[in-house]
């Protein structure tokens, strides 16, 4: 214990560790197979950098993309991990080999498809292996919502190395998804460790769409720091980018169907930024290893509550205060009913079961939070304090009536019309597509009046979401299946009406960065911002922001009050100390 806390601090620069990363480094230190699910920002890397400088021979890291290999590469160096990867875009791949021969590294990072293949089993054997780490584990499984089949052929290098112990770490895995990864990775059920799922400085926000441009760029300009919007299609991420760079944020777009030069430079850009917001499809993935994202906002539906958890998990890894905010739109069921109908019959039931549970986070009037993570197994609190539904209860009101009169006005007008012309009939509007077509004469026309009428279109959403209307090809509403009874009066209809926003939304972040306008802080912050531009790297690779905040606090006079700081080890203390001294003491 204390050699592990020893180089803890030295490496690292934290005197403990967080939640379970000390039961599952002790597992991996007594070379024992395990399966951990950590969520996002609960420092998952830590738990086989730390064995890889501890033990003898190589930690191999499995990883799915090339962009965060190269990410948590730089990680690495910059607390002085002997690390490399072996990529197809890396062109000291003969160096990389020669070292891992020598025993020169600690960490050698492959991705998955490089990693099955015969060469590369090869390779290990001309080594000493430490450890095989597999990142994003829940790509080894069909249940999962980011299926990767060279994930699910690692298997035989694993056991042609039998001896060697296995990690696989994931924030996002339902109870399926753990059983395949143990399955598939040949881990026991004993070495599963779940720390839960909870990310407790990440507010969420879901809000139908209404006017989503000018949705999104309000909550840009209320929202500091850097952010990511996921758009649904290419095509929404360019308009938005360019309709938010006009307001004056830095702003990139980032979708396959960018050249592959300038997908990387985007990136690279957002990596580096402060308070770039980055437009992207989910093309701008996994690859994401930034800890000082500020918020995630979504355009549309996300394919699921798995997928959701991951996308919003991308905002505030550093631990400080974040903002995930949806906006979604009743259409957006509609599609994914629709796509339904076109995947192989045995996933069907468990694509349903998923719509279900993210219709009802979108349409709860309880705390979302808990929706969140009953989903992945865990009993919550009913209230959290953190999201809109807890800060801002909304109304849960009883509109059977109101639903009742809405589905006799699809079904009377021949289910082909949209939501504004069966408006227009149950207000009785004698506009003249309503005179024309005689549907001023049904029994439906202006049934509905005073406070109902302002109803009509939340309640067709709600019923859209809960599959008793459904939106026919032309975008016209139809009965759906569970509209019979509703209308026969034996379901009770009730939607959750959240409160009139007043004004200007308060700031989505809580604690900004500098929560008591600390000028030492600024100034840290300036410094760091240099001498990221001096190494080409992102400033939060020199130290996070909590790092900086207690430096302005603490004031250290000398290297050795600086290095027991938290966040600074040995190797960044003695790059960097003396220039954040300088700056203590100048202010």
């Amino acid at each position: 214990m204390a050699d592990l806390l020893d180089t803890l601090k030295t490496t690292f620069g934290f005197s403990a560790f967080r939640g379970v990363q000390h039961q599952v480094i002790d597992r991996v230190m007594a070379g024992q197979r395990t399966a951990a699910i950590m969520p996002t920002g609960a420092g998952k890397s830590l738990c086989y950098q730390l064995p890889a400088v501890m033990l003898p021979g190589t930690c191999v890291v499995i990883s799915p993309l090339i962009a965060l290999m190269h990410d948590q590469l730089r990680a690495a160096e910059a607390v002085g991990i002997k690390a490399a990867t072996l990529t197809s875009v890396d062109t000291n791949q003969a160096e990389t080999i020669a070292r891992f021969k020598s025993g020169d590294l600690n960490l050698l990072y492959a991705a998955p498809e490089r990693a099955s293949g015969d060469g590369f089993r090869d390779l290990l054997s001309q080594g000493k292996l430490s450890l095989f780490a597999i990142d994003e584990a829940h790509c080894v499984s069909e249940w999962g919502h980011d299926f990767r089949p060279d994930y699910r052929l690692l298997r035989p290098l694993f056991d042609r190395f039998s001896s060697v112990p296995r990690l696989a770490l994931t924030a996002t895995a339902d109870e399926h998804t753990r059983a395949d990864i143990l399955t598939q990775l040949g881990i026991s059920e004993d070495g599963l460790i779940v720390a839960g799922f909870d990310r407790p400085n990440i507010r969420y926000n879901i809000a139908p769409r209404a006017g989503t441009t000018r949705q999104i760029s309000d909550f840009v300009a209320e929202t500091p720091g850097a952010g990511i919007i996921y758009a649904q299609t290419r095509a929404q991420t360019e308009k938005l980018a360019a309709q938010l760079a006009l307001n004056g944020r830095p702003t990139r777009a980032y979708h396959a169907g960018l050249e592959a030069s300038v997908r990387a430079a985007n990136q690279a850009a957002f990596v580096k930024s402060e308070d770039m917001v980055m437009v992207a499809t989910i093309a701008f993935g996994m690859g994401i290893d930034k800890p000082d994202v500020r918020f995630v906002a979504h355009a549309g539906l996300p394919k699921s509550i798995e997928a959701y958890y991951q996308e919003t998990g991308r905002a505030g890894r550093d631990g400080d205060p974040a903002a995930a905010q949806l906006f979604w739109g009743a259409d957006d069921f509609a599609r994914a009913r629709i796509r339904l109908s076109e995947i192989p019959e045995d996933r069907i039931a468990g694509e349903r079961t998923r719509l279900s549970a993210l219709a009802n986070l979108v349409e709860t009037g309880t705390c979302r939070r808990a929706v969140l993570l009953r989903h992945f197994g865990e009993s919550p609190p009913d209230n959290c304090g953190n999201c809109d539904n807890c800060l801002n209860p909304p109304a849960r009101t009883n509109l059977t009536e109101l639903a009742r009169k809405l589905l006799s006005a699809v079904y009377r007008t021949g289910q082909m019309f949209g939501v504004g012309h069966i408006e227009a009939v149950l207000t009785g509007q004698s506009n003249e597509k309503v005179l024309k077509l005689g549907h001023d004469r049904l029994s439906v026309f202006g049934i509905v009046t005073g406070d109902e009428a302002e109803m009509v279109k939340p309640v067709a959403r709600a019923l859209l979401l809960r599959d008793a209307l459904g939106q026919t090809e032309h975008g016209g509403l139809e009965l759906g299946p569970e509209a019979r009874a509703i209308l026969k009066g034996e379901a009770e209809f009730a939607i959750a009406i959240p409160p009139r926003r007043e004004g200007k939304r308060r700031r989505s972040n809580d604690q900004p960065a500098n929560p008591v306008g600390d000028p030492l802080f600024e100034a840290l912050r300036g410094r760091r911002r240099e001498l990221a531009a001096e190494a080409q790297m992102p400033p939060y690779v020199i130290f996070h922001d909590s790092t900086l905040r207690e430096m302005a606090t603490v004031r250290p006079t000398t290297l050795g009050e600086l290095g027991r700081l938290g966040g600074v080890g040995t190797r960044k203390l003695e790059a960097y100390g003396e220039a954040f001294l300088a700056v203590i003491k100048s202010n």
